[in-house]
Parts: structure tokens; C-alpha cells; sequence
């Protein structure tokens, strides 16, 4: 579990209840066969079962939004000025969003892909 601030946003607990959507889809789908565990996600926002892999990845990601400094005026990350990912996870990502948004379309999950876009 990643130590978190002293309370979440409302913006930061949808966003990271988001990313942990997607990755959890990403993984269901592209490491079907890999044993999975539970990730917490922070300020009991829930769990995803992942592998080891996007474990890892979930709380590289967790641990950059909890520490973004846009809070304020936050662009989705797609569109933000100041890049928290390296270039390794900014194209980790994007493969995981494309994936999963296309996922979740096709399972009527509107919502998430409206986040996604705008």
C-alpha cells in the first residue's frame, strides 16, 4: 500500500478508482494466465486483482498522482504541461488507456472514456 497525504481529494480518489479500472482490465486482458493478487488502493478506495507487473505500474502510478502539483486546474494527463511519468510509463499508459478504453466502450462503460478524452 502507498502512504498517501492526509486526505484524498474528491478529483484524486476518481482518478486513481480510474487508473486502477483500467489496469485491471489491461491486466484481465493481457496477462490472462498470470497469477493475480490484490492491489489496496489508498484511503480504502478499494482493491484490483493485478499481477506483479501492474502492480508495480499501479503504484508508480498512484504514488505520481497523489504527489501531482496541478491540483488545482488538473488537465487530464494526456494534455498536462509538466510530465510526472517517465517516457517508459507515459508509453505504458497510453498502451493501457487505448486498451482498456476500448474495453470498456465495448462493455457500455461510457464514463471512463468520457474521463479519458476530456
Amino acid at each position: 500500500m502507498i502512504a498517501t497525504m492526509e486526505t484524498l481529494t474528491k478529483q484524486q480518489k476518481s482518478d486513481i478508482r480510474l487508473i486502477g479500472k483500467f489496469v485491471e482490465v489491461y491486466c484481465a486482458g493481457k496477462h490472462g494466465t498470470v497469477e493475480r493478487s490484490a492491489f489496496i488502493l489508498p484511503e480504502n478506495l478499494g482493491e484490483r486483482m493485478v499481477c506483479c507487473e501492474c502492480a508495480s505500474f499501479m503504484g508508480y502510478a498512484v504514488s505520481k498522482r497523489l504527489k501531482c502539483p496541478l491540483e488545482a486546474e488538473k488537465p487530464s494527463c494526456k494534455h498536462c504541461r509538466i510530465h510526472c511519468y517517465a517516457r517508459e510509463q507515459r508509453e505504458k499508459v497510453r498502451e493501457i488507456m487505448a486498451y482498456s478504453g476500448r474495453k470498456l466502450m465495448l462493455r457500455g462503460r461510457l464514463d471512463y472514456v468520457w474521463h479519458y478524452f476530456f
